[in-house]
Formats: C-alpha cells, structure tokens, sequence
C-alpha cells in the first residue's frame, strides 16, 4: 500500500487546547472538521497518549485555533513537536480564556473555537472528541488559513509521531537532487527535520549554500529547537 496517497487528502493545521485545572496545554493538529450544523458540532482528533487528551477528559472542554498561512516553523515547532510535560507551550504566547474555560491561542491565529465535549470515540490510537461550538469568533481576514499541503511544500514541515497523518519520516526525500554535488544533509534525531544545504535556513539567516558543519555553534533545529548535536548525516 502506497500510503503517499494519503498526503493527497486536504487538511487545516489548528492549535488544539485545553486544561486541567489552573494547567493549559495545546498541539498541532490536522484533523478538525465540522460534523453538524444545528447544533453546531465539530469533532477533533488527538493521540491517545497526548497530554492535550487528558486535560480535554478532565475538564471537558477545548478550543480550536485556525493558523494563518504566513506562520513559520519556529512557531509550530512547540506546538507540534515539544511536550507539554517538558514545556509551557503557552509562555510568552498571546491567548486568552474562553467561554468554555479552555484557553484559546490568538498567535498567528485567524479564528477560533471554542467548544464543550459532547461525545468520546476511542479510534485505536487516537480519541476521537465531539464538542459543541459555545463560542466564536473571526479574529483576521489579512491572510489565507493554513494547510497542511502547504506546511509540507513551502514550509517543508513533517508530520509529528502523534499525528494522525504520521507513517515515518520515509515522506521526506533525503537525497539530493539529480546532478548536484555539495555537501550533504543533515537530520533531526528528533524531529526528523532534514537541513539541506541548497536551502540553507532563511528563517535564521543562514544562506542557501552554508554547508552544516558551517553553521553557528548556537544554531538549533527550525522544527523543535534542539541543538546541532542532535543532527546526524541524512
């Protein structure tokens, strides 16, 4: 089975969020969608051993925030690769509290949800939550929202081990282009992100042709923020 074809199917990327008690945490996810118009249902999907998945069966509750499509990998890095049992995903992020008491992500967000648990399906590795829609409310219309075809093509993202989308890091091409020589890539032992560099890190200013042994002592991975040391040759 070819599961390449799966990257075929449209998807948004949204930040997920919940608490438990006076704690918050949130993810990446692409698995939101609407399921009902009146009552206005939506149904998400997170990994069964995700932190985000406890605090939304303690408490409830959770919100859905909608990305706009000019965000980077040094935003989505926490958010879709660190635990909030190791990291408070919402340090020096803007978000407010919701009707629902969910905390909801305003950063690079374009909309929101906010929703009530309604119903619970355990779908093998992930659980599947129904929430009723209490609140909402459209924060942007600047830019067009964020999906997952783009992530993976322009912002040449991959897909966290808990998303419902991840087969391995076989998707990503490690190997240069026909006909072009130069130095080799390097990836992530923790993320799987691949630094090529033909590309080099525009969002670091790190100039296409910088090869990795090159790089600053201080450089750390775009996706998960990890240093150097975790890279080896791709």
């Amino acid at each position: 089975m070819d599961t390449q074809a799966f990257f075929r199917i449209s998807y948004g990327l949204y930040i997920v969020s919940s608490r438990k008690g006076d704690q918050y945490n949130g993810h990446i996810s692409n698995t939101v969608f609407q399921v009902s118009a009146d009552p206005a249902l939506f149904a998400i999907a997170t990994h069964r051993d995700n932190l985000t998945t406890e605090y939304i069966r303690s408490s409830g509750v959770f919100s859905v925030s909608v990305l706009q499509q000019n965000v980077d990998l040094q935003f989505l890095g926490p958010w879709g690769f660190k635990s909030g049992r190791d990291t408070d995903k919402f340090k020096g992020t803007e978000y407010k509290i919701g009707v629902s008491g969910a905390p909801v992500v305003l950063d690079k967000a374009l909309a929101y949800i906010d929703c009530i648990v309604k119903e619970e399906i355990d779908t093998g590795s992930h659980i599947l939550f129904i929430g009723e829609a209490i609140d909402a409310a459209v924060l942007s219309n600047t830019a067009p929202p964020l999906t997952y075809t783009w992530y993976r093509n322009v912002i040449k993202g991959i897909s966290p081990e808990h998303a419902p989308t991840y087969t391995g890091h076989e998707e990503i091409s490690e190997t240069a282009p026909a006909g072009v020589q130069g130095p080799i890539k390097y990836k992530c032992l923790v993320c799987g992100y691949i630094y090529d560099p033909a590309e080099g890190d525009p969002g670091k200013n790190i100039p296409p042709g910088t090869p990795f042994e090159d790089l600053p002592d201080d450089w750390t991975c775009p996706v998960c923020g990890v240093g150097k040391e975790e890279f080896i040759p791709a």
